[in-house]
């Protein structure tokens, strides 16, 4: 299982975020999934539906993005990655003009997956670091 699921999550980097794939994510993603730490009020988001909104957004910020998983590590159903995040801000989705400033972040996910798709993840990016670089602090 988990050489199976170390695989899933490479390919949700590589699919999902470096080629924007947003079809993908529902490929990849279980329909009551539940996604923690990424929205902006802090709640869970649910589906593939809950988490597009935040990937569309995202990826309009940031159209060139390219995330690097740097460690996988695995253990029956659970996948841990750091990753290491790069891109130009170009979009204004963010609710402020794109500043065209390059930005450099990490972050880790611990992701659960079952039959094949992700049912749970919990994520730990480090925003600030983000906001900061683009002067938002």
């Amino acid at each position: 299982m988990s050489e199976k699921a170390r695989a899933l999550i490479h390919r949700w980097f590589e699919e999902v975020w470096n080629k924007g794939r947003s079809d993908a994510i529902d490929e990849m993603l279980a329909p009551d999934c539940i996604v923690h730490g990424l929205a902006d009020d802090g709640s869970p988001m649910h589906g593939g539906e809950g988490f597009k909104p935040f990937h569309a957004k995202f990826r309009e910020a940031f159209p060139d993005l390219s995330v690097n998983v740097e460690d996988t590590v695995c253990e029956d159903d659970r996948v841990a990655v750091r990753c290491s995040v790069r891109g130009k801000h170009s979009g204004d989705s963010l609710g402020f003009a794109a500043t065209s400033k390059p930005v450099e972040f990490s972050g880790i996910a611990i992701v659960r997956v079952k039959d094949g798709k992700i049912v749970e993840a919990w994520n730990n990016f480090d925003f600030m670091a983000l906001y900061k670089q683009l002067g938002v602090s």
